[in-house]
């Protein structure tokens, strides 16, 4: 009778409201983004203000009163840079490189996921194989492919030696040579880069709506016609995006080329982050090295936004 007592007299007593007390906003939420906010400003805002700054004047490290703001000097090293050969190029070298690394890197990649979406066993394996080059550093890379492209010891003139192609006093200088110079160094950042790109297209693909594919094989469509009217036009979004990461990874592929050729010889493979890196440490012309930085940073930001225009464009056919 007493424990019915007590059971009533909970359910009647009026059920107690626990409140929790609110932070109040103000200038907390800026207090807690405030770190973050102060390494963003010194490990980047600052040190890109500061070479903004440093291109306009003729800064040189061995002469520390050279650095010195006038406006009649102002855009004296960008006239430089735009009267000097050797930038003009190392800027054709790397559209060049650019061009064909990440064009022949996309096509490569898009077939190999194609074909591994069609992969029923041992998918796993192959995306843990495919992923192997990303295991390795870019001088570790420009290492090995320079080894392999060596003239006396590298693998690739010693097999062709064993094939019969060529003959022992006739062996390839593939690094010294016009164009076998850039055709090495393009070789070696397409096999560092083909992983990331061909893991985003096999993503999209695996990400297709499987209704389409079935309502085309139902009106006779064939395997290229699946592709080129349906496969092709909806990876659109992820092309760019793959494009889009790849083509910045690649323009800063400095340490490839610094370790393959080192923009030689006779200046054939310069690019221009090496071409920088010798005017601004081995020269010590801050000065220009930072006024060629900023036109390659210019550069970077334009092919940038090009490609999310076509990215916002793919979504919204989409």
């Amino acid at each position: 009778m007493a424990t019915t007592t007590e059971s009533k007299s909970r359910e009647e007593a009026p059920a107690r409201v626990i409140q929790f007390s609110r932070i109040d906003a103000g200038a907390f939420p800026f207090l807690l983004i405030f770190p973050a906010v102060l390494v963003i400003l010194l490990v980047i805002a600052f040190p890109l203000l500061y070479s903004l700054y440093v291109s306009f004047t003729p800064y040189e490290l061995l002469r520390p009163n050279s650095l010195n703001f006038t406006w009649g000097r102002a855009l004296r090293n960008y006239q430089k840079l735009l009267n000097d050969a050797i930038f003009w190029r190392s800027l054709g070298n790397t559209v060049i490189f650019l061009a064909v690394s990440v064009n022949l890197s996309y096509l490569i990649s898009l077939a190999l996921s194609q074909l591994m979406a069609r992969v029923t066993m041992g998918q796993s394996l192959l995306r843990t194989l495919l992923m192997a080059p990303m295991m390795f550093a870019p001088i570790l890379v420009g290492m090995q492919f320079r080894w392999f492209f060596n003239a006396n010891v590298g693998l690739v003139n010693n097999v062709l030696l064993a094939l019969g192609l060529i003959q022992e006093q006739g062996q390839i200088a593939w690094l010294v040579d016009v164009p076998l110079g850039m055709i090495t160094i393009i070789i070696a950042s397409i096999w560092m880069n083909i992983p990331v790109l061909t893991i985003i297209l096999l993503a999209g693909t695996l990400s297709l709506p499987r209704e389409t594919f079935e309502a085309a094989e139902v009106d006779g469509a064939s395997g290229w016609q699946k592709f080129r009217f349906i496969t092709f036009p909806l990876l659109a979004p992820f092309s760019y995006i793959a494009l889009t990461i790849m083509s910045l990874d690649i323009a800063r592929a400095f340490d490839i080329v610094r370790i393959m050729t080192d923009g030689g010889p006779a200046r054939r493979t310069e690019m221009l982050w090496t071409y920088i890196t010798r005017l601004a440490i081995e020269d010590t012309k801050f000065g220009l090295g930072s006024a060629m930085s900023w036109i390659t940073v210019l550069l970077s930001v334009l092919f940038t936004l090009y490609f999310f225009r076509q990215l916002v464009k793919a979504r919204i056919v989409q």
